[in-house]
């Protein structure tokens, strides 16, 4: 006999849970309409050199790739299985990673029916080959808003306002937005003459927040870094994380980086609109030490971390990049999203308790079953029901009404409908209330009067 068990990282979702679920995308489905994002969708899977090369050594390592189809082994002979050899052989599929990619995929091949610049959001599922953990999964969920075509700081400042929205709506307070600029990272590099280590500096600055900061130290030297270089990179993260107080040394450590200073007056854009118009409740911060480790971002990057009392990762980021459609073959298109992270979302308003209370059962009454001779009556009456906007369902077996009733309360469900042989003589309804206890015989107009108000 097989034992039924889930693969590693993917779970079931019972009605509860759907329930909850939809509360939140719904509330950040309105605020990407509200912000002017419209909806598209893009397949579960990519052509493998669509997402290949595009999210670094850490990225490429978590993408779950597709067998081609039929014999897949075909034309592979000894000198092949090596992986870097045999993978490009018996692959041509991949599961996508994340939606930014497609994304500019889309864009790219639909750039002459869309306007520019274009935004749109996505809902949709993206799958990683991770460690299962706490608010990390195999295949989870992401609610992406992206604008492209625009250079403008000013989408940084209402993406970040879009985040705080949301978290408004869903009642979540003290969320700490962090931003940084890839450029800064960029220019550290620059200052230190050490170019050619940028992607180790930004895998090994993005495990910050999951790693003790002194093996990030010691990563850092075991990698080339000189030790006075971490010293003064490390001081200066430090010093941005009160920016406005920090400001001059800040720019005295990037004096010399001309694309250093770039990303400092963009960041100074965005806290100066911010420190005037206190329109957002949640905290922003700025620290040199994000780096968001996928290798496309290029500009402004954010992540978002939820309130102190919560024990969890990120459950937002995101960022500009200047030249993901590039590799699609088209040029100067740059562009910005953000992405909020359902799963971890879902842990923390659980957490703080901030799901409304409601019946997670869409069932508005259960009609009774007394009998075979009351099977039809029992479908007209649901469906007259369901036609006036009533959801009804009936009981579908004849067994005790104490079994029925129990039923009833197991699932939830407010009101019972009894309807038998007096009933069905009178032409009327027999209704309880399963909170008070309380049953009124009401005629059809009146039944629908009192389901339809509560």
């Amino acid at each position: 006999m097989q034992k039924p068990i889930l693969p590693k990282g993917t779970r079931d979702f019972n009605s509860e849970d759907l329930y909850k679920r939809n509360y939140i995308i719904n509330i950040i489905r309105d605020n990407f309409s509200k912000f002017g994002f419209n909806p598209i969708e893009t397949p579960s899977f990519e052509r493998s050199e669509t997402l290949l090369g595009k999210y670094g050594q850490e990225g490429e390592r978590l993408i779950f790739k597709i067998l081609k189809s039929g014999d897949f082994l075909k034309g592979v002979d000894g000198k092949d299985f090596e992986y870097s050899n045999l993978a490009p052989k018996i692959v041509d599929k991949a599961l996508r990673y994340d939606l930014t990619v497609p994304f500019a995929r889309y864009v790219v091949q639909n750039q002459n029916n869309i306007n520019i610049p274009f935004k749109r959001y996505q809902i949709q599922n993206v799958w990683r080959a991770d460690r299962p953990q706490k608010g990390r999964y195999r295949e989870f969920l992401q609610c992406d808003a992206d604008v492209i075509g625009s250079k403008s700081i000013i989408q940084e400042i209402d993406f970040i306002c879009l985040f705080d929205s949301v978290f408004t709506d869903l009642n979540l307070e003290g969320c700490k937005i962090k931003i940084n600029s890839r450029k800064l990272l960029v220019a550290i590099c620059e200052i230190n003459d050490c170019l050619d280590k940028f992607g180790i500096l930004t895998n090994q600055l993005d495990k910050l927040d999951k790693t003790d900061i002194n093996v990030v130290k010691n990563n850092l030297i075991e990698n080339g870094f000189d030790k006075k270089i971490i010293d003064s990179l490390f001081e200066v993260i430090e010093l941005s994380k009160n920016f406005n107080e920090n400001l001059d040394e800040i720019k005295l450590y990037f004096k010399s980086s001309k694309i250093g200073l770039e990303a400092i007056s963009d960041i100074q854009y965005i806290f100066s609109y911010f420190s005037k118009n206190k329109l957002i409740k949640s905290n922003l911060v700025f620290d040199i030490g994000l780096a968001r480790g996928i290798d496309y971002y290029t500009g402004v990057i954010f992540e978002v971390l939820p309130p102190k009392t919560i024990s969890l990762g990120s459950i937002a980021g995101g960022g500009r990049y200047d030249n993901l459609t590039e590799i699609f073959g088209l040029k100067n298109m740059s562009g910005i999203g953000i992405s909020f992270g359902l799963d971890r979302l879902f842990l923390v308003i659980d957490e703080l308790k901030l799901f409304p209370t409601t019946s997670y059962n869409s069932v508005k009454v259960l009609i009774l079953n007394f009998g075979v001779s009351f099977s039809y009556d029992l479908i007209e009456i649901a469906n007259f029901l369901r036609s006036n906007k009533v959801n009804a369902e009936f009981y579908p077996d004849p067994i005790s009404v104490k079994k029925q009733l129990n039923y009833a309360n197991k699932n939830d469900i407010p009101y019972v409908i009894f309807y038998g042989d007096e009933e069905k003589e009178k032409n009327c309804f027999n209704l309880k209330d399963m909170k008070t206890g309380k049953q009124e015989i009401f005629d059809s107009e009146k039944l629908l009067k009192i389901l339809g108000k509560n």
